[in-house]
């Protein structure tokens, strides 16, 4: 395999995009390029793309609607057709699912207050491409910072995220409000993986964990052994 080659997508309201960045330049090693919305087309050979966190378009119509009509989105989405890795953390989750690359919908936070903390995750699904990582059922700390958080979809598309495999990873403790305690989702290709929680803030120890680490790890070692 060449050079790790991936693409940071930055929308107007990105606030983790540089964040984000870093961790994969510093986890993945190789080519990290700095995507803009604007942008028509994504540069040539990518192995993974990530959307970063923040409030894309100031969250203003809702939270993620507005990034998801982007022009680079177009391409995102053929990308993620053609089986390239595609992680939306935070914002980003907001902004796969309201382009319809993962289902249901991010509401406001239980109690609508802002979460901003370290919170327990449990491995659910340790055979996809982002998660293979972990052992299943492994408890790990990432931070979450969102106040849109919770997780919704109806009670049909629920049991056949949970019947697929297709729940990354749970809460293990009551945090926004999330439908059966759900942070992540994958598609059913399970190259998309959406989740609120910021793995790219607990790579090294400096952050107050690694747990985050293995994600990024992973995509490596699956690509370097598809």
């Amino acid at each position: 395999m060449s050079a790790f080659r991936s693409a940071v997508i930055t929308f107007p309201g990105s606030n983790c995009d540089r964040d984000m960045a870093v961790a994969v330049e510093q986890v993945c090693g190789g080519e990290v390029l700095r995507v803009w919305h604007g942008d028509a087309a994504l540069p040539d050979r990518l192995d993974f793309i990530a959307l970063p966190g923040g409030f894309s378009y100031g969250d203003y119509l809702r939270s993620g609607a507005m990034a998801a009509r982007s022009p680079i989105m177009q391409a995102v989405v053929e990308a993620a057709g053609r089986g390239v890795p595609v992680l939306g953390v935070c914002n980003g989750f907001q902004v796969l699912t309201e382009s319809g690359l993962l289902p249901g919908a991010l509401l406001r936070n239980a109690g609508m207050n802002f979460v901003c903390r370290e919170v327990a995750l449990t491995v659910e699904n340790n055979q996809s491409l982002f998660t293979a990582g972990y052992s299943a059922g492994q408890q790990i700390t990432i931070p979450v910072a969102h106040h849109d958080g919770n997780y919704f979809a109806d009670a049909e598309t629920l049991d056949r995220l949970e019947g697929e495999g297709r729940v990354a990873f749970r809460y293990a403790e009551q945090v926004n409000g999330s439908a059966r305690q759900i942070a992540g989702v994958l598609n059913a290709a399970g190259n998309v993986l959406g989740m609120m929680p910021h793995p790219e803030r607990m790579i090294e120890p400096a952050h107050g964990g690694s747990d985050g680490r293995a994600l990024f790890e992973n995509l490596v070692r699956g690509l370097v052994t598809a």
